[in-house]
């Protein structure tokens, strides 16, 4: 199994400011072996569809995948999949798709959740709810399609 590089990237106003704790985004960094993952960049940011690019941008291409958490609601400042959306390149609909039907079978709200997956310039890019527990079994959940993925992106798996 390889080491995939990893940027993790909490996206809150209300972190970003020193307002609250983030957990979500430690969660993440704790997940990263079973998705084989390891970190080499990790920020808080405000949810801010500019600065959320201006991250992103610095970063594709250079890693292997892209993780967020945190703006994927339906509240007027949840702005992650808006910001992501110019820059992907092949959509991952499967990724959302699984997220929101397992996290249905205990909250059937999570339908709500615009969590998804995509690539840009060969990064795998996935963002995620932002509570630490849809972390948590959001990664678990698509373990081994990220490795699968990031393998196959890597040129490691052929086509």
């Amino acid at each position: 199994m390889h080491d995939n590089r990893a940027v993790v990237v909490t996206i809150s106003d209300r972190c970003s400011a020193g307002d609250a704790v983030d957990r979500s985004g430690p969660e993440i960094v704790d997940c990263l072996p079973q998705v084989a993952g390891r970190l080499i960049h990790r920020e808080t940011i405000p949810d801010d569809v500019d600065r959320i690019r201006e991250v992103a941008e610095r970063w594709l291409g250079r890693t292997e995948m892209l993780i967020t958490t945190g703006g994927t609601g339906i509240a007027e400042r949840d702005v992650t999949p808006e910001a992501f959306a110019p820059l992907i390149e092949k959509q991952l609909p499967g990724f959302g798709e699984l997220m929101r039907l397992k996290a249905y079978e205990r909250l059937p709200l999570s339908i709500i959740s615009r969590a998804g997956a995509g690539v840009a310039r060969q990064t795998l890019v996935i963002w995620l709810p932002g509570s630490t527990r849809a972390v948590r079994e959001c990664l678990e959940w698509l373990a081994p399609a990220i490795r699968h993925s990031c393998d196959f992106l890597a040129g490691r798996k052929p086509h």
